[in-house]
């Protein structure tokens, strides 16, 4: 079954898109932990990370930077962190979350923002990249 990841990459479901690639695809968390929490995925559809191939995984990790480089341009923050959890969607993904605190990185807190909001976030770090 695919995974909602998947539905993204195919436009089964919507998303707020930063970036994308023949291989990769950057996209807005809609449950964000700060503004501009950002999803970087592979399109080939595997469960965890260090199972990607070394291409896949080296070309995920030079995509998220280039994404995340983007969003410290677009979205005011002290540094962009890197997290890497895995557990709630079996696709590997990588999260580029701008960080002001510590608080920011847990994922305990939650920023709710408008649909507005995300457009505005998306079309931010898109114009950077």
């Amino acid at each position: 079954m695919a995974s909602i990841f998947t539905k993204i990459i195919s436009g089964e479901i919507p998303c707020y898109k930063v970036a994308e690639t023949e291989d990769y695809l950057a996209f807005l968390d809609i449950n964000p932990n700060a503004k501009g929490h950002t999803l970087c995925i592979p399109k080939k559809e595997v469960d965890k990370i260090f199972d990607l191939d070394e291409t896949t995984f080296h070309g995920l990790m030079e995509f998220s930077r280039q994404v995340a480089i983007a969003i410290e341009k677009a979205v005011p923050c002290n540094r962009v962190g890197m997290t890497v959890i895995g557990l709630e969607v079996p696709h590997a993904h990588v999260h580029l979350i701008p960080l002001n605190s510590m608080d920011d990185a847990r994922f305990m807190n939650k920023t709710k923002l408008e649909k507005e909001e995300f457009e505005k976030i998306a079309a931010a770090i898109t114009s950077f990249l």
